[in-house]
């Protein structure tokens, strides 16, 4: 599931394949820019922000930047020139040639085209991958919704930017924390320090590692482990859905382990 750690891999690898390219083709496969040619301009960045990923091109009258958001099932992939596809053609979103290579985003939920994504995106808390990255603000949001549930609060992608619903449900669990509980009944700076640690270590792992066990099967400590026994105390893990505005996403805890 993509979150903040995916897509900085992802950026790292357009930003290897695209920086200082020329495109020699452009081709955006939704509605919206379906008319949208960006041959012969060149790449000068690709960044993530957060769970965003953008991809800065010249343009006639200043930086453009293409924005993408990987949503559930979204994915960017590199090729070399004439390289068959890893993933259905019809799942392609925007395919952007250089002399060099050809990288292809794939469902896409979010497409678009923007002329000052730092404005567009500054809603956005404090990146845990960022270069600029400010664990005293992150507190700061965080504790200004004490009635917010901890579970909730760490969805929130206006008070910290990166973690997804795999980090949530960890997060929570190694600091022995119920995603249910109040953020005024948590301590909120070792819960900060714990996101920043779990995304760094796996900012350059294929496959995301939180219980520091690389064997397939034993990456993770409740995610994805509804009723299989707790690695810490044998209790069942227990799945719930937690949300807020209609927004209901899955949740797993150790309802032993966690208070």
């Amino acid at each position: 599931m993509p979150e903040g750690d995916t897509v900085y891999r992802a950026a790292g690898r357009l930003r290897n394949a695209l920086v200082g390219q020329v495109f020699t083709r452009t081709d955006f496969r939704v509605p919206a820019l379906a008319t949208v040619d960006l041959s012969g301009r060149s790449v000068s960045g690709v960044r993530s922000r957060g769970k965003h990923l953008l991809i800065d091109v010249d343009g006639e009258h200043g930086i453009v930047s293409i924005h993408s958001h990987l949503g559930m099932d979204g994915a960017w992939d590199v090729y070399g020139v004439g390289a068959r596809w890893r993933r259905p053609g019809f799942k392609a979103r925007i395919v952007l040639d250089t002399n060099v290579s050809q990288c292809v985003g794939f469902e896409l939920p979010v497409l678009e085209l923007l002329t000052d994504a730092d404005t567009a995106l500054s809603y956005l808390g404090p990146d845990l991958l960022g270069p600029d990255w400010d664990a005293a603000q992150a507190v700061t949001l965080i504790a200004a919704r004490p009635d917010a549930l901890i579970g909730s609060a760490l969805l929130d992608q206006r008070l910290m930017a990166g973690v997804g619903n795999v980090y949530r449900s960890e997060i929570c669990f190694l600091r022995g924390v119920l995603p249910t509980r109040p953020v005024s009944e948590v301590e909120i700076s070792p819960l900060v320090d714990l996101s920043r640690k779990l995304l760094y270590a796996n900012r350059n792992r294929v496959e995301r590692v939180t219980t520091g066990n690389t064997r397939r099967g034993q990456q993770l400590w409740v995610y994805g482990r509804r009723a299989q026994p707790c690695r810490r105390c044998g209790t069942p893990i227990t799945r719930d859905t937690l949300g807020e505005n209609g927004m209901e996403r899955v949740v797993y805890f150790c309802p032993r382990c966690q208070t």
